[in-house]
């Protein structure tokens, strides 16, 4: 971060955050008459009443609603353009995410398709897409199930084009969530390896914002708070699922995490995970992080002594006084939580591959490289993923 810095803050999301907080859908004024909602191919919504709750909630503020129920969990783009046709000749007037962050950051990018032309990677920065501008976007409305991207409160999207092999983030003005409900007893039933990849996820939201170079005062405070919470209440949420407390504080842990990526920026080790999944996107996007993230770390141990120190400090509540305690508090935190062991041959990468995977990072997804606290070589970057492979 600068010394002197100068930066603007501008989050125009409604946030209810809390126990119950779900029941708000029923009597707050809402942005339009006629939503879809947007759920995964998966089967949890509907099993565990989510999405007829959502739907009841939505009839008592007499709002008709649509299911648009296709979403994987790294979304491409035929399902954004296909939502976005659907939604058009539907009538909705807004969308509603509600799931993982996948369900909304598709709910995100079908609201920009149904009031823009063309193909959905004309609008994106980055690989082969055309950077067009955005001129609008149908009001969203996210209501996440799970505690991991933030996606609830910036404006960020990540989308997979599968023609391509290109997985980009995307966001502007108009991708922001009108309103986000977060409520943590709609959380308790995710699988305890979901858990651990999600708040993993997270945890680097906020501790990537917090060593970028673009850090503002507003997004330390944000990242250091996330740090600290998912620290301690990742591995009890992990053990136990049916733990509301440590729910909550996960969730908190990751909408703060959400607000550092609109106030400061991930940097390049989501450029490489991106690479990861786009080539297998049955790689879980916390797996490939986790699996990334110690040797990542240990890079630019010596870029960033004092940030290093400072997050090892709100984790173990220890004085610190050298960078490498940053690195041993993060390896301890991921064998608490059970991820200390994770293969990516297990999702079908080979040792191969990695070469292949240094230049998608940086022609794909190489707008994070810019966040960098120093430049990255592509010979650093491939002894990442060697280091990283098992």
């Amino acid at each position: 971060m600068n010394t002197n810095p100068v930066f603007s803050l501008n989050i125009p999301t409604k946030l209810m955050f809390g126990c119950g907080e779900i029941k708000n859908l029923a009597t707050e004024q809402l942005p339009g008459k006629k939503a879809m909602i947007v759920i995964s191919a998966g089967s949890s919504m509907r099993k565990y009443g989510y999405l007829d709750k959502v739907i009841e909630l939505l009839k008592e503020n007499d709002v008709d609603s649509i299911v648009y129920d296709k979403i994987l969990p790294n979304p491409i783009k035929d399902h954004v353009m296909e939502g976005a046709a659907i939604c058009r000749e539907m009538k909705c007037d807004m969308l509603i995410g509600l799931g993982g962050g996948s369900s909304i950051d598709s709910a995100k990018a079908i609201a920009v398709m149904a009031c823009n032309d063309g193909d959905y990677w004309d609008y994106i920065h980055g690989g082969s897409g055309k950077g067009r501008p955005v001129k609008g976007a149908l009001p969203i409305i996210a209501i996440p199930t799970t505690a991991g991207t933030g996606t609830e409160v910036d404006p960020w999207t990540v989308i997979t084009n599968t023609e391509k092999t290109e997985k980009i983030g995307f966001g502007c003005q108009y991708t922001f969530p009108k309103l986000s409900i977060v409520d943590p007893e709609m959380m308790l039933t995710v699988p305890t390896q979901l858990t651990a990849y999600q708040g993993f996820d997270a945890f680097f939201h906020a501790s990537e914002g917090f060593i970028a170079n673009c850090a503002t005062p507003i997004s330390d405070l944000f990242a250091l708070e996330a740090v600290r919470l998912l620290y301690k209440y990742l591995p009890v949420a992990v053990k136990d699922g049916r733990n509301l407390k440590a729910r909550a504080k996960v969730a908190w842990g990751s909408t703060l995490a959400g607000l550092v990526e609109a106030t400061s920026c991930c940097v390049s080790q989501h450029s490489l995970e991106h690479a990861m999944s786009a080539k297998y996107p049955e790689l879980p996007h916390g797996a490939g992080l986790i699996a990334l993230s110690e040797a990542y770390f240990e890079t630019f141990k010596n870029d960033c002594m004092k940030r290093y120190m400072k997050m090892s400090e709100v984790m173990t509540q220890k004085k610190s006084n050298r960078p490498s305690d940053f690195l041993e508090a993060l390896a301890l935190m991921k064998k608490e939580c059970g991820m200390d062991n994770l293969k990516l041959s297990d999702w079908g990468m080979k040792e191969e591959d990695l070469p292949e995977m240094v230049s998608n990072a940086r022609d794909m997804a190489g707008g994070f490289y810019r966040f960098d606290v120093r430049p990255l070589t592509d010979e650093e970057v491939l002894e990442i993923y060697k280091k990283s492979y098992k």
